[in-house]
């Protein structure tokens, strides 16, 4: 029986359902299935797996940091056993070249080349934000960035204020 740890990043449960979804197809082929949210792991992969699929979602334009410092550090494991990468993004509903972008960038940052990679639809869901990121979010639809600017917008922790 083979055994697949699902290590990944979430900020509003979408990348974790996805990853839940997986895991549930693998156990359905009769094999074992660890999803495990990053924050979680603290010493990066343990031994006993023959596979590992790594997914990270797309936040202000960048995979989670956290992931990207669990593939940099993992990087000679992932490369030595079957591995994947999957990224998710509100980019994908209108952009592939955008959403394929943050893919090449995540392998730059980390060094690592997953041997396949899938890329999926993330979810906007705007009446859960806090009127800070509503407000960021309305703008950015509107292409009127402000004096304030997007640059000083990112530097606020968004999901702390809403």
């Amino acid at each position: 029986m083979t055994r697949v740890y699902i290590p990944y990043g979430t900020t509003e449960g979408k990348t974790a359902k996805i990853a839940e979804y997986i895991a549930d197809v693998i156990r359905h082929h009769g094999h074992e299935a660890e999803p495990t949210q990053i924050g979680q792991v603290r010493n990066g992969i343990t031994g006993g797996y023959d596979g590992v699929i790594v997914g990270a979602a797309i936040h202000m334009g960048k995979h989670d940091k956290h992931i990207v410092e669990f593939a940099r550090k993992n990087r000679d494991l992932l490369e030595r056993l079957p591995s994947a990468f999957f990224s998710v993004s509100l980019a994908v509903h209108g952009d592939a070249q955008e959403a394929e972008g943050y893919v090449r960038r995540f392998e730059q940052e980390t060094g690592w080349r997953p041997s396949r990679i899938a890329c999926f639809a993330g979810a906007l869901a705007y009446t859960q934000y806090g009127f800070v990121k509503r407000h960021v979010i309305e703008e950015d639809r509107r292409g009127q960035a402000r004096q304030l600017g997007h640059r000083h917008l990112a530097r606020l922790r968004l999901h702390e204020v809403g």
